[in-house]
């Protein structure tokens, strides 16, 4: 299914935070249109200003416990929380820290997926669209995406459900091989054209050279993964 979500303001968020953007909407969009969040027990891993978290609250989830490895990201969501009035509990910490306290009935992440040349000097950016640990995912994008595919499944709870928003440039098939050798059902359940922000833009003519982008293109396609535990 294509989707875009329109009814939900993004917060200001703190300096060193990433701020929601597009791809936090569609998975909070995608949750929403599934219900997957309903009654369940969920977790959101590399939570950020913790919007997603909250969402899964407003959507009727019994528990939401939220996880981010950033001090700075846990202290604001952990205020925007309150301002909410949602109950999600925020923790500092990777998915190995949600483990501890997993299983889970839905599990639910926006993790850093960009890819960039590690042996190149990058730009600067603006300070507004947060710190480059929230996006950098090495050569191919998949610094974080692969370690996390392992461990999918002793996240989930019997008949538990993934859901996980990355761009084409960190190979969703990649991602769906790797669910699927962990004995996941993985499938791509939306995706979202959209234009290329300030991270991008500034790595478009590597895009380009290293062959992941056709010259003069200057969007990406972003898709929700959904896997689910027999």
């Amino acid at each position: 299914m294509t989707t875009a979500y329109t009814g939900w303001d993004a917060p200001v968020v703190a300096e060193g935070v990433y701020p929601p953007q597009e791809d936090s909407q569609l998975l909070i969009d995608v949750m929403d249109k599934t219900g997957l969040a309903r009654g369940q027990r969920v977790a959101d891993l590399c939570t950020g200003s913790g919007v997603v978290a909250i969402a899964a609250a407003d959507q009727g989830a019994a528990e939401v416990s939220a996880y981010d490895i950033s001090p700075r990201a846990v202290r604001f969501a952990r205020q925007q929380v309150v301002a909410a009035g949602a109950r999600v509990d925020v923790h500092l910490g990777s998915w190995a820290r949600a483990a501890e306290s997993g299983p889970y009935d839905l599990v639910v992440c926006n993790p850093p997926y960009v890819p960039h040349d590690p042996n190149a000097a990058q730009p600067e950016l603006p300070s507004h669209i947060g710190p480059a640990q929230a996006w950098d995912a090495g050569y191919d994008g998949r610094m974080v995406l692969d370690p996390l595919c392992a461990s999918m499944r002793s996240l989930l709870a019997d008949g538990g459900t993934m859901l996980l928003v990355q761009s084409e440039f960190a190979e969703p098939r990649k991602t769906l091989a790797a669910l699927a050798s962990s004995g996941l059902d993985a499938e791509i359940l939306a995706w979202e054209w959209i234009p290329f922000g300030p991270v991008l833009s500034s790595r478009a003519q590597w895009l380009e050279e290293t062959g992941r982008l056709e010259p003069g293109r200057r969007e990406e396609e972003l898709v929700v993964i959904r896997a689910d535990k027999a």
